[in-house]
């Protein structure tokens, strides 16, 4: 007859848990000593009850396992904390490398692009480099033509607002009042009666 799974929870009756704690923990220690002896293993084991209680086996001195325990957990926690750092370290690394390696090669193609170390170019590297440099002197040119044609489109502009302004000055000049005599005309009147007749005392 198949046994069934028995649940796995917490034992109610104080007098049933006492007693099977006492089973278990005793079955536990024995399976921790044949560990040790069949597989010549460092084996400790410590249980608190209820009450708090010390229950421990050790297959040597447990302050020694204990000791040994806490120093392993001391350099697996430096190993992974440091792991973390040298990926980043080595990451970087490798990242520097390749921005020398992308430095390197642009060098080298500015100076083909000057005209300088083509000895140890082919015919088709020579035509490549004919080619960029034409397309770069091309965009040159229109960039120069666009730079002319928006300095042309301000000095037009500056001559319309001169021409207009020119234009409101002339107006504001024949907007005086009519009849209202000129300078050169007060001029003339001036020495008509200066010279014309006879000499007249004035008021």
């Amino acid at each position: 007859m198949v046994r069934g799974k028995i649940e796995i929870k917490k034992i109610e009756n104080v007098t049933s848990r006492q007693v099977t704690f006492s089973k278990r923990r005793s079955g536990l220690f024995k399976k921790a000593h044949e560990l040790s002896v069949l597989c010549d293993a460092q084996v400790a084991a410590m249980i608190f009850s209820q009450k708090g209680r010390l229950y421990e086996f050790a297959s040597s001195d447990i302050r020694n396992t204990i000791k040994r325990y806490a120093e392993y957990k001391r350099e697996y926690f430096v190993a992974e904390t440091r792991r973390p750092i040298e990926q980043y370290v080595q990451g970087l690394k490798k990242e520097m490398m390749t921005m020398v390696k992308k430095i390197e090669v642009l060098e080298v193609h500015n100076r083909k692009m000057m005209g300088q170390s083509l000895a140890s170019c082919s015919v088709k590297e020579l035509q490549e480099i004919a080619t960029q440099i034409e397309k770069s002197l091309h965009t040159v040119r229109l960039r120069k033509a666009k730079l002319y044609e928006d300095e042309l489109e301000k000095l037009k502009a500056k001559e319309r607002q001169l021409k207009d302004e020119r234009v409101r000055l002339c107006r504001r000049v024949g907007e005086r009042p009519m009849g209202m005599p000129s300078g050169s005309k007060e001029k003339e009147d001036v020495e008509t009666d200066l010279f014309i007749g006879f000499p007249k005392s004035r008021p």
